[in-house]
């Protein structure tokens, strides 16, 4: 078996002699996002057609190496069941923190993820296939720029609110990465003005406070366990508790938010991740504060994309580790995906 045909399961004889010796293999683009609780692949063929997606549990508590392995297995069920016999041409993957061949920076909401071999455990387990990486909210971002709420907005902000906290910045057309991949990062934060030359080791950042995560542990330490992020918000109705929980949580995020409208004065914000599920409790604070902080308030919108985006995005970065090779998907276009692979 050819290296770039590993990935798939070959064809069975019957169907190979029924299909006609002279009919070429579907080629086709595998998109992985590794979020810090969930997992989701996504297979596209080079019409930019999704085939087939799946979402699996991330689970965080077994540790980084045993849940990029859970990742990659069920990315190669998705392929043998979506596409058997067909040419893997491409892979994209990203993940929260910045992605490199031998580790991820800036990621702990996974033990071990930092130290994981991340590039390089992605390319031996697609041998021979090309492999492009990205941070997911900037994938995110790039899905929402190119076919999403932030299409024709320069400048635009992309604000995700999942497990973890960070923003992507859109200026020229372009999502701008920063000098060493961590421009939007805001999940690092100073949140007070003692927080100024403290470590931060010894401060809370923005991130502890202003996240999917932080929420549901402040919730299980004053309502009891269980409690999500999202039955946080289902109880602020009846619950004054859980509905000091999420004004405190909006207000902190607005603060930040507010301030980097100030620097950038965006056109637009379009906000996704998990949290979004929650929109009507969190889309106001974030507009009143936006009105009465910054000098010309932007348009404040739920993403296009909420919830896949990062996938989406995922598969965009395939398609150009695909045609960057000479066996490429050359014909797969940038619209071709945007009309057909998001669906």
């Amino acid at each position: 078996m050819s290296a770039r045909g590993m990935a798939c399961s070959p064809a069975s004889a019957s169907s190979s002699a029924s299909a006609g010796a002279s009919r070429p293999p579907i080629r086709i683009v595998l998109g992985l996002d590794f979020g810090g609780t969930k997992i989701a692949a996504a297979v596209c063929d080079s019409n930019g057609v999704r085939l087939s997606s799946l979402t699996i549990e991330s689970r965080a508590e077994e540790g980084a190496k045993a849940g990029l392995e859970r990742g990659i297995a069920a990315a190669r069920a998705l392929l043998q069941s979506a596409a058997p016999g067909s040419t893997l041409t491409g892979v994209g993957a990203c993940t929260f923190g910045i992605p490199g061949d031998d580790g991820v920076e800036l990621a702990p909401n996974i033990p071990g993820w930092d130290t994981l071999a991340f590039g390089h455990e992605l390319r031996a387990a697609f041998p021979g296939v090309p492999v492009r990486m990205a941070t997911d909210v900037k994938a995110a971002a790039q899905a929402e720029l190119s076919w999403g709420a932030l299409s024709g907005c320069d400048p635009a902000l992309y604000l995700n609110l999942g497990t973890g906290l960070a923003i992507a910045l859109i200026v020229g057309g372009s999502v701008v990465n920063g000098g060493r991949g961590a421009a939007g990062e805001i999940g690092y934060n100073l949140r007070d003005v003692r927080d100024v030359g403290v470590p931060l080791s010894k401060r809370v950042s923005l991130e502890e406070v202003a996240s999917g995560k932080a929420l549901a542990e402040r919730a299980r330490r004053e309502l009891g366990p269980p409690t999500t992020a999202a039955q946080v918000f289902a109880l602020a109705g009846s619950d004054p508790r859980a509905a000091a929980i999420v004004e405190e949580f909006v207000q902190e995020l607005a603060l930040h938010v507010v301030n980097v409208a100030v620097a950038l004065d965006p056109v637009r914000i379009a906000v996704g991740g998990g949290m979004v599920r929650s929109w009507g409790q969190i889309a106001p604070g974030l507009r009143a504060a936006l009105d009465a902080g910054v000098p010309y308030p932007p348009q404040l919108v739920k993403a296009r994309f909420p919830y896949d985006a990062p996938l989406i995005g995922a598969l965009a970065l395939g398609v150009e580790a695909a045609a960057a090779t000479p066996r490429g998907v050359e014909e797969l276009s940038d619209s071709a995906l945007g009309q057909e692979a998001l669906r």
